[in-house]
């Protein structure tokens, strides 16, 4: 992939961007723990906030403790994930990774500002709820399920080369 590092600041900062768009559209339009209900039955936007991580781990920790937790997990990350991408040339891993960037920075930005991150995308069932989630968060999933197709429709030959 010619410019790869071109594409990476593209895809991240256009995932960061979009994130930090709609989060604070949520926040100007929904108070917090409004419901907007777009598919009854479904699908929701909603207003809330997350204090941990995924399905609200680490949530009950101390304010400072998860600060420091979360925006170190989050540098260590994005460290081993530009040393990765120097190290390929494969897209669909450039994607991946541009994905997990700008989706670890737009919940970066959020523990920054509010010390928690923004949620409004809410699926659900009947009384089955999923967690609440938001656009950075759905940029790293997409990340994962790209990274699970590399490694198991990766062609023979075609890895991450070490240096």
């Amino acid at each position: 992939m010619r410019h790869k590092y071109k594409w990476v600041i593209l895809i991240s900062s256009s995932i960061l961007i979009f994130d930090q768009l709609t989060k604070y559209l949520v926040e100007q339009e929904i108070r917090l723990y409004g419901i907007i209900t777009v598919i009854p039955g479904f699908f929701n936007l909603t207003h809330v906030r997350n204090k941990g991580a995924a399905f609200s781990l680490l949530s009950t920790t101390s304010e400072s403790f998860r600060s420091v937790f979360f925006l170190t997990v989050t540098i260590i990350a994005l460290t081993v994930i530009i040393l990765l991408i120097k190290k390929t040339h494969e897209r669909i891993l450039i994607i991946a990774f541009s994905f997990i960037i700008g989706g670890a920075l737009g919940n970066a930005v959020d523990r920054v500002r509010h010390g928690e991150v923004v949620d409004f995308i809410q699926w659900y069932y009947q009384s089955y709820y999923w967690p609440a989630f938001n656009v950075a968060d759905s940029a790293i999933t997409i990340a994962v399920v790209l990274l699970a197709v590399d490694v198991l429709f990766r062609k023979q030959g075609t890895t991450i080369k070490s240096q």
